[in-house]
């Protein structure tokens, strides 16, 4: 640790150790509040209609989006009538659908109605849950364009052998996605060594008859990461790449980046997202070959249940 001043320098890792000190978050906090129970709370009105209750139904189940749809939206949406949500919004004690949309932006963005933006934040562990969410969010909105995931999936499935290239930190996402692949490929090779072992692997692969690489580069990223990308892409392999970077040495080398948020509240990093990243490029590999995929699955159970691999629930 070095030292500035008289005063030690700390990196920017120990600084996270210190900011994401676990507290209780109880004294002096109010119980927060979801903003699902904050709608049924405001919608608790024994004589709304039918189609009143829909509208109800449909905020609640969609509060991030609906706080911000125009009333023509939120009608077509809901199913109902102009008027209908007009109706609606003066039934649960508004002034009309502006006061109601109002409030319910207000809910969604953490704040009261009339006053200034409160921050609703409960302990260190909830904040790093609360930004994993959002991760998740963004990668569902992502995720509106499946067909890009389709044509990778595809890709990935046909190439055989397939590499799967994780180092560092990032090991545990490739031993994942590598040991859920080889249910439903053929030729899963796993790297997690770097340098030469790296390199021969990558070679070997590609000798092989492989095409693509999928690789995992998450923070901090390793120079012997990209260096592997780049063997890769010089013996001919294609590359995927799973990281948290939208740019960058590493994204420029790859042929197809899927860049999703990492958990960085904490110490170390969560993997919320690049996890569900992973489980879709699998779907997508098992949808490409169904008939392989069933016929793998099918041998597999039969092997499992001979020798007992898991437990009788």
């Amino acid at each position: 640790m070095g030292h500035e001043g008289g005063a030690p320098v700390r990196s920017p890792q120990q600084a996270r150790a210190q900011a994401s000190a676990i507290t209780s978050g109880k004294a002096g906090q109010d119980p927060e509040v979801s903003p699902t129970a904050q709608l049924r709370t405001l919608f608790d009105r024994p004589r709304l209609s039918p189609g009143q209750r829909r509208i109800a139904q449909y905020l609640i189940e969609h509060i991030a989006e609906a706080a911000f749809l125009s009333i023509t939206d939120l009608a077509d949406r809901a199913g109902v009538s102009q008027p209908s949500v007009t109706r609606f919004a003066s039934a649960v004690g508004f002034s009309g659908y502006p006061a109601l949309r109002e409030r319910l932006q207000s809910i969604t963005l953490g704040t009261r109605s009339g006053g200034p933006a409160e921050e609703v934040r409960g302990n260190e562990l909830q904040a790093a849950v609360d930004a994993e969410i959002e991760n998740l969010e963004n990668l569902r909105r992502d995720f509106a364009d499946a067909d890009r995931f389709i044509e990778v999936g595809r890709r990935l499935s046909a190439s055989t052998p397939l590499t799967v290239l994780g180092l560092r930190i990032s090991v545990s996402l490739a031993e994942y996605f590598a040991y859920a692949a080889r249910r439903i490929h053929p030729d899963v090779r796993l790297v997690t060594l770097g340098g030469s072992v790296a390199y021969d692997a990558l070679l070997q692969s590609r000798e092989a008859g492989g095409s693509w690489v999928l690789a995992f580069s998450m923070p901090r990223h390793a120079q012997e990461t990209l260096t592997a990308v780049r063997v890769a892409r010089s013996a001919g392999l294609k590359v995927a790449l799973i990281t948290d970077l939208a740019l960058g040495p590493i994204v420029d080398e790859a042929d197809v980046t899927f860049a999703t948020g990492t958990g960085s509240r904490l110490v170390f990093d969560s993997y919320a997202a690049p996890v569900v990243m992973c489980a879709a490029l699998l779907q997508a590999m098992t949808d490409a070959d169904p008939e392989r995929t069933q016929a793998r699955l099918d041998e597999y159970e039969h092997v499992a249940d001979e020798h007992q691999f898991f437990l009788r629930d």
